[in-house]
């Protein structure tokens, strides 16, 4: 799967405000749904925080990959959103997420998810991806670091 198929700059969100694992969601539910690739965002956040509690989406280093299925989605959606403090999204390193993934894909639809997730996982195993997405001042700068 090619990341770039799913991202853009209008879903990628600087300078989040959210001091919490919900706000943080909240406000890249927010991104997805002004696109037009949500329709319903109470349901959306429904899944994501169905999810959440199963089992924290907090990774390592900083990163967390909240993520749903909801029929409020037609097909895969990714939003990235990057906050100036770390949240504690409960990491499986104990350290606050500051790199939030989120996607959301409709129920029927596993495999682009899967491919998805596995994707985002090994691009951010990189620290200098990492630290240069943090630096970033520009969604259109997420996008050519994550094509690089």
């Amino acid at each position: 799967m090619d990341l770039m198929t799913v991202l853009n700059p209008e879903m990628i969100a600087l300078g989040l405000k959210g001091t919490t694992k919900l706000e943080i969601i909240d406000e890249l539910i927010d991104v997805a749904v002004k696109s037009g690739k949500v329709s319903d965002h109470a349901a959306a956040k429904a899944s994501v925080l169905e999810r959440e509690n199963r089992m924290s989406t907090g990774m390592k280093h900083g990163i967390a990959i909240p993520h749903g299925k909801t029929s409020a989605v037609q097909e895969l959606v990714a939003c990235i959103g990057v906050s100036e403090k770390p949240v504690d999204f409960e990491a499986l390193d104990h350290q606050g997420c500051r790199i939030c993934i989120m996607t959301l894909s409709p129920p029927e639809k596993t495999g682009p998810h899967l491919q998805f997730l596995a994707e985002v996982s090994m691009l951010f195993r990189s620290e200098e991806k990492r630290q240069a997405i943090l630096k970033a001042k520009t969604p259109e700068e997420i996008i050519e670091i994550l094509k690089a």
